[in-house]
């Protein structure tokens, strides 16, 4: 959605009206498609006052162009502040049987037309009709007189008119709503349409649920694709020549009604063409990126309002183009003026090629439809809608969906539309408020006043004025930030100032730093903060004349006036105790214990240092690290060792004591690598035969990282411990736990003790580390409970990271430990590190999501920061703010860099603010809103019921659906699920959210994985969090051997899945490669040099390197993905009906899961059923 747009004046155009559910529009997912103008039109207001609206004949919706098998749902969503994703009006299942087929078609005796979701198997695709129906082709236009499509092609089809049912309308069923106003029942046309009858499906919904299933793969070497029979065509319009109707009598055009015009791309006009006319060409099918799209503006809204009728339709209705372009005749109400509409969402559009499912979609052309003849209002009871938690039915037997998933908001598509909109030109930050590209996309940043997506990312770009305005839509004010965070090699890394002793230019009252939005006043000489608008002197060595436009004369040359993120040296003043910190140190502590040596850890840590250590950061153009290292190995006691340059082999000193931690040598423990390094690696060979007969079991844990605290103490200096740890430490010692894992507390009152430290011990431990700069990382090697809860408090509150390898073995798990391992220590880290975020007045920083301490309400401690963490902010109005000038974040890092050097790294990023919450929910980032939603309820299982936690979620995100609908959307039926273009995906997302493991895990998820990967995702950036939730799933049979590009991803359910495909699927911790069990023998032999698929050993942890274009295609897709992420993957190949595949399946998140989550399409009904609720 184009982000500045303004709001409009007239009322919001949107909605369709309720008779003629939703009119799709060319690309799905409401991104606007790639080449295609955006309509200066908003979105159809609903019906004038006075109109009556038809309602669709039973057994069939106007919306589908065929009868389906499900409640039509019409989701549109909205582009721009209006009708988003609206699900359209809804009816009543048939009374009895189902309406007498349309001509030519016959129907399975006592098939109804609907089917709860629970009823039957699924019939992928294909319909229930005994005549299979054709799918249209994938790209064919059609052209004038081209012939009918037979009966017999391929499964789903295109209609012409209204989207098909899953599309349109979620509605019916979403929640048992009320049918629009329906006049008098009339039986639905029959052969009406734009094909013979022949191409005509039966009217009584006897489709199988994805029926209307988008995404079968067809050739283009089919004919037209049928129509459907009673397509909403004018209601007063005489069949094609030679077409016979059915006994059925039409209705008499309603006054006062229209044919709504389509927002799809079609030909001349959209609406049908006079009798005998030959139908006009349509859209040969979506345009793949790249393509434009003749035709009306893809951004069409949903529902463009109708014209008045024509007296009778004789000929295409006369409209002014819109846009230049042909299309649909613009809406009577006349434009909006000053903003674009973006495509809609409305979930039955035409969308964009779903990548890589087979054939791309076709484009459904939707020729006006207009409503068909209405049946008798019936009413459907909202308690009839399964809730998502039910699960009635085995999960192998899928019922069948009211909904058609194909028909409901996508995430690859928007994913894929946003990059071939966004993903060529750069982002320039210049300009305040706007929305950068998806994490997905790929995209280049030019700093140009406001800091990089890279940096911060927020909710919402446009943030309300007043606090009312923000109770009111419940949207969080939220900012991730990562402040370190890693930039490609094509930006610039942020410019280091020196301002000499005197440090940065700050403001005299709230001590903000100099930045690209502060005023300078009386020629120069004082400044205006923009925080809190106080006036300071500028320092005489700082001072510049101003030009005529009163910027300085030196504006372009110095970053902190003109960029958005920038450093500047620190001066002593910024220093503990007034004096310059000593370069950081690295101390190796290595469990020792029965289990690590055994496994062949100790050995394997010991060998990768030698070599490891050579690769400690540096700063840019250093010859050498400045980093010193120390090394202690550890079971019940713990060993000390001199490892001095002068000795001619390591010394070992062990302390017994550990009730009173101290560290027994001070000169020899801390030592330069290279000097160091004969004496270093002499000790790395000894440890492992020196401890290779061990039979102690027992380790302790806090008195370890005690020793590091002090051996940096005693250093004055501040460092990270590297901490390889295999078992619950119940040795006698500080710390001590014991095995309190009860599997009975899930469920119940008390199960967030799981979550919880058992002991405060390793709080007040914690606290002590980041007083000294002490930052802890963990690897975790368990083959039992270990509490991670509890040994990770101190990893967590100092800025640390855990990692975990359960169960370890050698073969299978060494690559991914030692490639943690190498990035861990490689990677840019700032230690003693304090955080403040600033803003202007009206709004503050209130709450903080993250690793990190906080011994007072503004200030963020970390021991140590690196560049992948994130911190998540929460911001409140405490005044008002005005539009005029917008709100402004300022976030200061100060720390220590791995040379010693104190740094202030500063980011600057400026929002809009607004007055109509349509501009907040047009300006919304739904991947930042999950990833602060995810942290809240996270951290919300610390102290409530994790059902208590799981509706609160749900609550606000249907609160914030609800205050969309009520206040930008137009009125409509409330059988309509509308949701906000920018917001379209919140649903499928906040599912996923509420189906992982801390909040609801299945049976064989440990208490340690919640807790490790509660921490885990405590931290993570947005694009960590849009993989972990929403997988990325990758057809690998699909993958171009002789491109760069990986194939395009498909959605996370298995009904995507085809037995004869290999599948990669990565969620930023794992990477599955799922193999069906018809594939070609000759790809299991090129990818795995076997010759049947059941000689494919799961034991896998690479894959073999082959010499064929095949594998090594799939190899360089997983590097590549290796490569994107801050952790490395580890492997798991998984075949189709084995064991592991239920594995596999935890991450179809798309799908009803095992632990009771629902899947997406019963979500969506039950997230529009509690929006009702919230709306009655």
């Amino acid at each position: 959605m184009s982000v500045n747009q303004q709001a409009h004046a007239g009322p919001p155009y949107g909605q369709p009206q309720p008779g003629y559910q939703g009119y799709q529009q060319p690309a799905y997912g409401g991104q606007p498609l790639p080449g295609v103008p955006q309509s200066q039109y908003g979105a159809y207001n609903g019906p004038m006052p006075g109109y009556q609206q038809p309602v669709p004949p039973q057994g069939y919706f106007p919306s589908l162009g065929f009868p389906s098998k499900g409640s039509p749902v019409s989701l549109n969503s909205d582009t721009s502040s209006l009708a988003p994703n609206f699900i359209g009006s809804l009816r009543a299942p048939p009374t009895s049987g189902a309406p007498p087929p349309a001509s030519g078609a016959s129907l399975p005796s006592g098939h109804l037309a609907y089917s709860q979701f629970g009823h039957g198997d699924v019939q992928n695709g294909i319909p229930a009709s005994a005549a299979p129906m054709q799918r249209p082709p994938a790209s064919q236009p059609f052209l004038p007189g081209s012939a009918p499509t037979p009966v017999s092609q391929t499964s789903t089809f295109q209609q012409y008119g209204p989207p098909p049912a899953g599309v349109q309308q979620l509605s019916n069923h979403m929640a048992g709503m009320t049918l629009g106003s329906a006049t008098a029942a009339a039986p639905p046309p029959a052969g009406l349409g734009y094909g013979p009858p022949t191409s005509v499906p039966p009217v009584s919904g006897s489709f199988s649920a994805t029926a209307s299933g988008l995404y079968t793969p067809y050739t283009a070497s089919q004919g037209p694709p049928p129509t459907s029979v009673s397509q909403g065509l004018p209601l007063a319009q005489p069949p094609f020549p030679g077409q016979p109707v059915s006994t059925q009598r039409l209705p008499a055009q309603v006054p006062g009604f229209a044919p709504p015009p389509s927002s799809t791309g079609i030909g001349p006009s959209s609406y049908p063409p006079a009798t005998g006319a030959p139908r006009p060409p349509t859209m040969p099918g979506p345009p793949l990126p790249g393509q434009t799209v003749a035709g009306p503006p893809a951004s069409q809204p949903n529902h463009v309002s109708s014209p008045p009728p024509p007296s009778a339709m004789s000929g295409p209705h006369p409209a002014p183009p819109v846009s230049g372009l042909h299309g649909p005749p613009p809406p009577t109400h006349p434009p909006q003026p000053g903003y674009q509409m973006q495509q809609n969402g409305s979930f039955g559009q035409v969308r964009g090629p779903q990548p890589n499912y087979g054939g791309a979609y076709p484009g459904t052309p939707n020729y006006g439809s207009q409503p068909g003849p209405p049946p008798p209002p019936k009413r459907l009871d909202p308690d009839s809608i399964p809730s998502p938690q039910l699960n009635e039915l085995p999960p192998q037997q899928k019922p069948r969906h009211r909904i058609d998933p194909d028909a409901i908001p996508s995430p690859i598509q928007v994913i894929e539309d946003d990059r071939s909109n966004r993903g060529s030109e750069p982002f320039v930050t210049g300009v305040r408020g706007q929305v950068p590209p998806l994490v997905t996309t790929n995209f280049l940043v030019r700093d140009q006043g406001n800091a990089s997506p890279r940096y911060i990312r927020c909710t919402s770009y446009n943030i309300p004025c007043t606090s009312d305005m923000a109770k009111q839509s419940q949207v969080p004010l939220a900012a991730v930030i990562k402040p370190l965070a890693t930039l490609p090699p094509e930006e610039t890394l942020p410019y280091l100032v020196d301002h000499g002793e005197s440090g940065p230019v700050r403001c005299n009252r709230c001590k903000a730093y100099m930045c690209p939005f502060m005023q300078f006043i009386e020629g120069g000489r004082r400044f205006q903060c923009c925080f809190c608008s106080c006036v300071t002197e500028v320092p005489p060595h700082y001072f510049q004349h101003l030009d005529h436009t009163g910027k300085r004369v030196d504006f372009y040359d110095r970053p902190e006036l003109s960029l958005g993120s920038y450093e500047f040296l620190a001066t002593v003043d910024y220093c503990k105790n007034n004096k310059f910190p000593s370069p950081p140190a690295f101390i190796f502590m290595i469990d020792v214990s029965y289990n690590a040596v055994k496994s062949g850890l100790v050995r394997l840590i010991c060998e990768e240092l030698k070599s490891l250590l050579d690769y400690l950061p540096r700063e840019g153009n250093m010859e050498e690290s400045a980093i010193r290292v120390g090394f202690v190995t550890y079971n019940k006691v713990l060993h000390f060792y001199n490892v001095k340059s002068s000795l001619a082999q390591p010394q070992m000193m062990v302390v017994s004591d550990v009730a009173d931690m101290f560290v027994p040598l001070l000169d020899g423990f801390l030592v330069n690598v290279n000097e160091s390094r004969t004496v270093i690696a002499s000790l790395l060979d000894q440890i492992p035969e020196m401890f290779a007969d061990t039979r102690e079991t027992e380790t302790v844990f806090a008195p370890v990282i005690q020793a590091g605290l002090e051996a940096l103490k005693a250093a004055e200096c501040a460092g990270k411990l590297f901490i390889f740890h295999t078992s619950l430490p119940i040795a006698e010692a500080p710390g001590k736990l014991k095995n309190r894992d009860d599997k009975k507390l899930i469920n119940t009152d008390k199960e967030k003790t799981l979550f919880q430290p058992q002991t405060s011990f390793y709080n007040n431990l914690a606290k002590d580390c980041v007083a000294q700069g002490c930052c802890v990382d963990l690897f975790l090697f368990p083959n039992q409970y270990l509490d991670v809860a509890t040994l990770g408090v101190v990893t967590h509150q100092t800025g640390g990271s855990i990692y975990k390898y359960a169960y370890f073995q050698l073969e299978t798990d060494q690559d991914r430990f030692l490639n943690d391992l190498r990035r861990d220590v490689q990677k840019e880290v700032g230690f003693d590190a304090v955080m403040r975020v600033r803003t202007s007045t009206g709004i503050r920083a209130t709450d903080f999501f993250g690793a990190f301490y906080m011994s007072n309400t503004t200030d963020v401690e970390m021991a140590g920061l690196d560049c992948d963490k994130t911190i998540t902010v929460e911001f409140k109005h405490d005044d008002k703010l005005s539009e005029d000038s917008g709100a402004l974040l300022q976030c200061a890092l100060l720390y220590t860099s791995c040379a010693g050097q104190r740094r202030l790294r500063i980011h600057n990023l400026s929002l809009n603010c607004c007055t109509q919450l349509a501009d907040l929910y047009r300006n919304c980032e739904t991947d930042t809103l999950i990833n602060y939603l995810a942290k809240y309820a996270y951290r919300g299982v610390l102290s409530s019921p994790v059902k208590t936690v799981r509706d609160a979620l749900i609550n606000q995100c249907a609160q914030i659906l609800a205050c969309y609908r009520k206040n930008c959307a137009s009125p409509s039926s409330a059988g309509q699920l509308i949701l906000p273009e920018c917001m379209k995906l919140l649903p499928v997302y906040l599912n996923c959210v509420l189906k992982s493991d801390v909040l609801q895990p299945g049976l064989e998820v440990t208490t340690d994985d919640r807790a490790y990967i509660r921490q885990l995702v405590t931290s993570m950036d947005v694009a960590e969090t849009n993989v972990f939730f929403y997988p990325r799933l990758l057809p690998l049979t699909k993958a171009d051997v002789d491109s760069d590009s990986l194939p395009a991803a498909i959605r996370n359910s298995e009904e995507r899945l085809s037995k004869g495909d290999i599948y990669l699927l990565e969620n930023g911790l794992n990477i599955f490669v799922w193999v069906g069990v018809n594939v070609q023998q000759g790809l299991i032999q090129n990818l795995f040099g076997v010759s049947s698929f059941s000689q494919i050993s799961n034991a896998l942890s690479t894959l073999p390197v082959l010499e064929n274009p095949f594998s090594k295609k799939v190899r360089s897709i997983i590097d590549m993905l290796q490569v994107q992420r801050s952790r490395y993957m580890k492997l798991i190949i998984v075949k189709q009906e084995d064991k592991l595949e239920m594995l596999f399946k935890h991450f179809l998140v798309e799908d009803k899961s095992l632990s009771g989550g629902a899947s997406y399409v019963d979500f969506l009904c039950h997230m529009h059923k509690e929006i009702r609720q919230l709306l009655s």
